[in-house]
């Protein structure tokens, strides 16, 4: 997310913070490198403009210029600046006074609309709502059919008959208070802004809904297009959010650090991949952290309570500090992480870490955890609890059993020896009491 503007922002702040002391050309100088760095990230030209000047306003005082750490006290500034560009603080969303509460999906045909409709439907039941999805699409042949797959997949409830737009948004609200659905997601069609005749419709369904929310999915990739998107929708329907979808496959991130400057309308989620619990809130702070490679320690600590039993790892605490970390405990940690999303996105909120996860060899993420996984289940319980038994004749057997090589069987029994030696020399230096209580 965000690689290409992150590697450039960082090479200018390493370059800043080599410096023991700063000069306002110095200031000037990285602040023309950070203006060129944005550009190419496709972020609108007044917003830089705009985000150059208050950060030099406030980059040139003698508080900074003279501080012992100059060079650390511009960072601070661009990442408090950066924040203010993305929005501020989070944009939850809003409620009906008496359910259900009705939101509604605009946007351009493509850009994800269907998905994300089964994406937030998702989150609203994790967050303890009834939520009931609406197949407005009467134009593209698969809409309808692929919402109905999805929320057969997901277990939530999908409304949809032949009639009209405006009818079935009627017959859906009635099927609603049926249920007692506490929340209506609407999926309508994708549409462009210069098609008078579709625009007129959302705009009288709008008018009939009087929807709570009505945001705009658009595609992260598209940039200042998505920019512009959100002004015809916002001028036409009065968007209450947006929700950013692909942005886990955005290298440069002009859409998202422009459209709440440009519009005024905040982002309220971005979509992170392909999956239907691939959806997450947008929270400003944490993404100017993740820009400048500061990591996300918050969002890592939330999908590692999501993913993890509380009752297993108590059990996994008490066989760390024994020594007794064995090759089960080590498919059942891969098998948590592997809930928390792909390895790249995981190591992206680590600070320090996302630089390494630049270089992660595409395709890891599904290949290396698949393989290791066909090598321990390829291991008898005894091999598992007791990998020093695993002789050549073993690495063979349980090579041919896993479709992988003995070389490939010798390095993950390795690697457990090495995590073995590092958990005990944590345990011998009392890391592991500040580890745990991080929890």
């Amino acid at each position: 997310m965000f690689e290409t503007l992150s590697d450039k922002l960082g090479n200018v702040f390493k370059r800043l913070t080599g410096k023991g002391k700063l000069t306002e050309k110095d200031v000037d100088e990285a602040l023309r490198e950070v203006r060129l760095a944005l550009l190419e990230a496709d972020v609108n030209f007044k917003v830089v403009k705009d985000f150059i000047a208050r950060v030099k306003e406030r980059a040139v005082g003698a508080g900074v210029l003279e501080s012992l750490t100059p060079g650390q006290q511009v960072i601070k500034i661009v990442h408090e600046e950066l924040i203010v560009t993305l929005g501020g603080g989070q944009h939850k969303l809003q409620h009906a006074n008496q359910p259900p509460t009705v939101i509604m999906l605009v946007g351009l045909q493509g850009a994800g609309k269907t998905t994300t409709a089964a994406k937030l439907a998702l989150h609203l039941r994790k967050n303890g709502q009834r939520p009931l999805m609406v197949a407005a699409d009467i134009y593209r042949p698969a809409a309808t059919t692929q919402l109905a797959v999805l929320g057969k997949q997901l277990d939530i409830p999908v409304y949809s008959d032949g009639g009209s737009v405006g009818t079935i948004c009627a017959n859906a609200m009635k099927r609603a208070r049926e249920i007692a659905a506490s929340a209506v997601i609407v999926d309508t069609a994708g549409r462009l802004h210069i098609d008078e005749t579709l625009m007129k419709e959302i705009e009288d369904l709008n008018k009939n809904l009087h929807p709570t929310e009505v945001l705009l999915v658009a595609d992260a990739m598209t940039g200042q297009e998505a920019v512009k998107i959100a002004e015809e929708f916002n001028k036409a329907v009065g968007l209450t959010g947006v929700i950013l979808s692909k942005m886990d496959g955005d290298a440069r991130g002009g859409a998202a650090l422009s459209i709440t400057s440009v519009t005024g309308v905040p982002i309220k989620f971005v979509g992170i991949g392909e999956k239907t619990d691939a959806l997450e809130p947008f929270y400003p702070d944490r993404l100017a952290s993740r820009i400048l490679g500061m990591g996300d320690v918050i969002s890592l600590i939330e999908k590692a309570e999501l993913a993890t039993n509380i009752d297993k790892t108590k059990e996994l605490e008490r066989k760390i500090r024994h020594g007794s970390f064995d090759l089960e405990d080590f498919l059942e940690q891969l098998r948590q992480l592997k809930k928390m999303g792909p390895l790249a996105q995981v190591m992206e909120m680590i600070p320090g870490f996302s630089g390494i996860a630049k270089k992660l060899p595409a395709g890891l993420d599904e290949k290396q955890p698949k393989k290791i996984e066909a090598i321990i289940l390829s291991m008898t319980p005894e091999e598992r609890h007791n990998p020093t038994i695993i002789d050549g004749s073993r690495r063979r057997r349980i090579a041919r059993g896993s479709g992988t090589t003995p070389q490939d069987v010798n390095q993950l029994l390795n690697q457990h020896r090495q995590m073995q030696k590092l958990m005990k020399q944590m345990n011998k230096g009392q890391k592991l009491n500040s580890l745990f209580k991080l929890r």
